[in-house]
């Protein structure tokens, strides 16, 4: 008996939307993700056979693939249904490998949105798998893999263990400190602007900045220019020259793609790239919209396409006519031309049927998910209304040989702007908002006083998510389905910090990226890794073979690596020169990388022992931190009675046995004062610590013993006060996911007791 045909999807959070809708006559099964990857401890590249990858079974997934293979038991007819991406089709290659049996038949299908419409019509029109989508996935795989697992080792050896390069990772983190040194660099200029507050005979009063002399641009480099124009314009008469006035029209921006909506929640709803990303991928895999209606909302969220199915637009104008009126509606749809680079396997994000209003669907969904599909749906259907009328005004007003200008605008018709406006439209609309009153030509005003004022030029921004994500795009380095790994990869390797919202380089970013770009010019080089880009979309479109661009990129690859190693700078050694003098010995100071860090060490060891912290200023020019003394405590050692003193360290406050070095007690405060306490005793024997809530470098939250270093016992989850009912255990831990919700749980092995919190 020929069971029935296995639909194999990437999540398992699609399962019951697509079972829903294809029912009985289907089994679906999920990968949970990709089953084959590279192994994790080699390289798993056989560079001499051609750039073969060497894929196993992902550790941990043998049930996935037990159950992967019970499903497709007897079933002649396999459909493979992972994401419609480069991810997507590897993962239905490797499923394919694993289930393929004799007369055993696989389709694609491409599920772009999960509505009944989609997965029917996907199912019922299946496609061949893509073997160019597939050796474009590969070709990134092995590329990544042979720049981080040669690199990487180059940095353990040279600088410090568990640091990583990575091909797109790396530049992303020079760009960063480019900019920062860009900042260090800039040298602010003065300058000063006159503007003159004016009156006519009907308010409002209004301003006027001071624009030309003499028909050129005017500069005003210092107060004494500004004394020199106030004196020649005193006396002088304010008279309205011209007065231009125009209507123009300003069309709605196009449906998100991936980078723009990172962009534009990043910015509007204060998320991040990773956060966006995965709120996008559970509206796209479906929702709840009732007992047992899964439903998904948007279509695939990964995407740099503004295309859009002509159905799509056709709904977008009749709800347009339904809610706004005719006079906001377009007579036909409009369209929007994708740039040359786009790859348009998939349409904008949009909702999967513009009828699941945000007000529709807010009951069933969380305020984050509610508010990120309010931004695709508002976008969406503004891209589909009117285009906005904008009444525009300039006033010129002369003085003599001096020229003020006077501008404004406001909205005539307000079209698509009644429902949307991006960030930048609300701040330009703000900005140029008209505050004129009714002038003719000729009109002598009345001149309230002149108002001179002091500015002085900025240096370019840090790069905040958003500007960071627009930068990578416009330099076509990665691609957007990878810029929020990007942002995590970057921070969690403590390469950069986000500092009050922007992206600063640690100075372990400073002299990792010192190193690489010094070492791997072409590698760390945006233009090449745009090209590389490039190259992979070439791969996918059949115009280039996978073999000639590793083979070309390895040549030269190569013989950098081999370079690096003999030439790269060793800061765990040698260190890196900084161009000052030791105090001690007056010998040059470098900087070194240490297990506790990075500090300034005499060039002259082992015959001088001078170290020091340092920091950078303002301008990045190096300053050691001058030792500070240890500081008296009313607390007392836990091992041996002596006074605690509080000592300053690398990575901030601490206090220590004052009975060093007999006794080596410490205590970390964690930088931000005392360990927070959880009330909890640590559980290892003998132990007489307590759990205190303690700060990784990185900035994350753990909870640890109060007794470190002696004791190292460290989890990540909330201890709670609770004795186990199960096992006895001395506390139980906080956690939740989505599917449970908050709960506490037993993490003694083998207990696995779990309890809903109250």
């Amino acid at each position: 008996m020929v069971a029935k045909p296995l639909v194999v999807v990437e999540s398992p959070t699609k399962v019951r939307t697509i079972q829903k809708y294809l029912g009985k006559e289907y089994n679906v099964a999920a990968t949970f993700g990709h089953i084959k990857d590279l192994p994790e401890k080699e390289i798993g590249i056989d560079i001499r056979d051609g750039f073969k990858p060497m894929y196993r079974d992902i550790p941990g997934k043998q049930k996935v693939i037990a159950t992967l293979k019970r499903a497709a038991r007897g079933a002649a007819d396999i459909y493979l249904a992972p994401d419609p991406d480069r991810e997507g089709e590897a993962i239905a290659w490797h499923t394919a490998e694993l289930l393929k049996g004799k007369g055993r038949r696989f389709h694609r299908v491409l599920f772009h949105e999960l509505t009944e419409k989609a997965i029917h019509d996907a199912v019922s029109s299946p496609e061949k798998l893509n073997p160019h989508k597939y050796e474009a996935q590969q070709a990134r795989r092995i590329l990544d893999r042979l720049v981080g697992y040669r690199i990487s080792p180059l940095l353990w050896r040279k600088v410090k263990g568990g640091l990583s390069a990575g091909r797109v990772q790396s530049v992303a983190v020079r760009i960063i400190c480019e900019r920062e040194q860009a900042i260090h660099a800039f040298e602010p200029e003065e300058y000063w602007s006159i503007t003159a507050h004016l009156d006519s005979d009907a308010p409002p009063p209004f301003e006027a900045r001071l624009v030309k002399k003499n028909g050129k641009k005017i500069t005003i480099p210092n107060r004494k220019t500004v004394d020199a124009v106030l004196t020649e314009l005193s006396g002088a008469e304010m008279v309205v020259d011209k007065i231009l006035k125009k209507t123009v029209k300003k069309n709605p921006l196009p449906p998100f793609t991936t980078s723009k909506l990172q962009q534009e929640a990043i910015r509007k709803l204060k998320f991040s790239a990773k956060k966006t990303m995965t709120i996008a991928q559970q509206l796209y895999e479906g929702i709840d919209l009732g007992p047992g209606e899964p439903t998904g909302l948007i279509t695939y969220m990964r995407t740099d396409s503004v295309r859009i199915a002509n159905e799509a637009a056709e709904e977008a104008l009749q709800l347009i006519h339904e809610r706004f009126g005719s006079d906001h509606a377009m007579e036909k749809p409009r369209f929007f031309k994708n740039p040359k680079k786009a790859q348009d396997a998939h349409e904008a994000i949009r909702p999967a049927s513009v009828y699941n209003t945000p007000e529709k669907v807010e009951p069933y969904l969380s305020g984050e998910q509610n508010a990120l599909y309010r931004l695709i749906w508002q976008r969406f259907i503004a891209s589909q209304m009117k285009e906005a009328l904008i009444d525009q005004k300039s006033v010129s007003v002369r003085a003599g040989s001096y020229l003020f200008h006077a501008g404004g605008s406001t909205v005539r018709f307000p079209g698509f702007m009644a429902l949307y406006m991006s960030v930048d439209e609300e701040i330009e609309s703000e900005k140029k908002k008209e505050n004129l009153p009714e002038l003719s030509e000729g009109m002598v005003l009345k001149l309230l006083h002149f108002e001179p004022k002091q500015h002085f030029t900025v240096p370019p921004p840090r790069f905040s998510e958003a500007s960071l994500v627009k930068e990578l795009e416009e330099n076509g380095i990665g691609r957007p389905s990878t810029y929020a790994a990007i942002l995590s990869n970057i921070r969690e390797k403590g390469y950069v910090d986000l500092v009050k919202g922007y992206f600063k380089p640690s100075e372990l970013g400073f002299i990792v990226n010192h190193l690489l770009v010094g070492s791997f010019p072409d590698i760390l080089d945006v233009d090449f890794t745009a090209r590389m880009e490039d190259d992979l979309d070439r791969v996918e479109s059949a115009e280039v073979d996978l073999l000639k661009i590793l083979t070309r990129f390895y040549g030269s690859f190569e013989k950098e690596v081999n370079e690096a190693a003999e030439g790269m700078p060793n800061v765990k050694g040698v260190g890196l020169s900084t161009g000052l003098a030791c105090p001690e010995c007056k010998r040059p100071l470098h900087i070194k990388v240490g297990k506790n860090g990075h500090f300034l060490a005499c060039s002259g060891y082992p015959d001088c022992t001078y170290t020091s912290d340092y920091l950078r200023d303002e301008k990045g020019k190096i300053e050691p931190i001058a030792p500070s003394y240890d500081e008296a405590t009313h607390k007392v050692c836990e091992k041996c009675g002596r006074p605690m003193v509080l000592k300053q360290g690398k990575y901030g406050k601490f206090l220590a046995c004052s009975g060093y070095p007999e006794c080596t007690y410490t205590q970390s405060l964690e930088g931000n004062g005392a360990s927070e306490p959880t009330g909890v005793k640590c559980p290892e024997k003998d132990c007489t610590g307590n759990i205190v809530q303690k700060k990784s470098k990185r900035g994350k939250i753990f909870y640890g013993c109060s007794r470190f270093p002696d004791c190292t016992f460290a989890i990540w989850d909330r201890p709670v006060a609770k004795e186990c009912p199960q096992c006895g255990g001395k506390f139980l831990v906080e956690k939740s996911t989505k599917r449970q919700g908050d709960f506490l749980a037993c993490i003694a092995k083998g207990c696995g007791y779990k309890e809903r919190k109250d």
